[in-house]
């Protein structure tokens, strides 16, 4: 996809992979649309992507910690937009941000499933007319390798809680609802898929983890820059990547009625529901 001149919005691009991306795409003349909670890391970014003589991006503030900080995100980008060429939901928390403890967001729900999974299901809602417009579109979730079968008589893990268990269960999540998008939007011309970019890139939710980076924002940013535009993925829809490769994920993934249950909460849960 030549993406010159395309409406590209990226959740927590103000560090990390998403960072990365955003550059990438500043510099092959996208219209490139921002989103992090720290105008100032924003800025630093924008001065970067201008200092080398490329269109500045637009910058979106907004806590994707609370439903109503989603919501207020989708309310801006329509009111300047009336397509969007792609959707990168990348905005997420690691197993440790903010400590080892069982964390609840403004909502009342289990934080790396309310940031990591439910904001971008909300999002993706609420953008979708956009998507459509723009049709032939790409959604893409940056979920992870590291999944975990969602436990639906505890799904926000009031017992038994360990961070790495919660957001395994949120990529899990992510990865559900890619198939799900996707078998909703067949013929419409948008395509939803998820990926693993890289293991431990070297970011600021890895580190904070304390894990050693073994991968870079580069290689992670690669595969990402592929599901947005590469050629051969145009008609790919539902699937889940490892880096540029198609591969299986979980097996709760493809179990119908789990996929079921998972998204009337997640109606329920964001007020999507009715």
């Amino acid at each position: 996809m030549d993406m010159k001149g395309k409406t590209v919005l990226i959740t927590g691009s103000t560090d990390g992979v998403g960072r990365y991306v955003a550059g990438e795409l500043a510099k092959q003349g996208a219209q490139v649309l921002i989103h992090g909670r720290d105008a100032a890391r924003a800025q630093t970014l924008i001065d970067e992507i201008v200092a080398r003589d490329h269109v500045a991006p637009a910058f979106y503030q907004a806590d994707l910690s609370s439903l109503a900080g989603a919501r207020q995100l989708a309310d801006a980008v329509k009111a300047d937009h009336g397509k969007l060429d792609v959707f990168v939901s990348n905005a997420g928390i690691g197993s440790q941000n903010s400590g080892p403890q069982r964390q609840e967001s403004a909502d009342g729900y289990e934080l790396r499933f309310a940031v990591n999974y439910l904001s971008g299901f909300l999002l993706a809602y609420l953008l979708l007319p956009l998507s459509k417009a723009a049709a032939p579109s790409r959604i893409v979730n940056v979920a992870s390798i590291g999944q975990q079968p969602i436990d639906f008589d505890d799904v926000m893990i009031t017992r038994n809680y360990s961070g790495s268990r919660a957001y395994a269960q949120s990529k899990l999540s992510q990865v559900m609802f890619t198939i799900d998008l996707a078998n909703e939007l067949k013929g419409t011309g948008v395509t939803v898929n998820s990926l693993h970019p890289a293991t431990y890139m070297n970011t600021t939710m890895v580190r904070a983890g304390g894990i050693t980076p073994i991968s870079t924002v580069e290689q992670g940013g690669a595969a990402i820059l592929h599901l947005v535009e590469g050629d051969d993925v145009a008609d790919k829809s539902g699937l889940f990547f490892n880096g540029m490769n198609a591969r299986k994920a979980n097996a709760q993934a493809y179990d119908e009625a789990a996929r079921r249950r998972l998204r009337e909460l997640s109606l329920e849960l964001t007020g999507l529901a009715g």
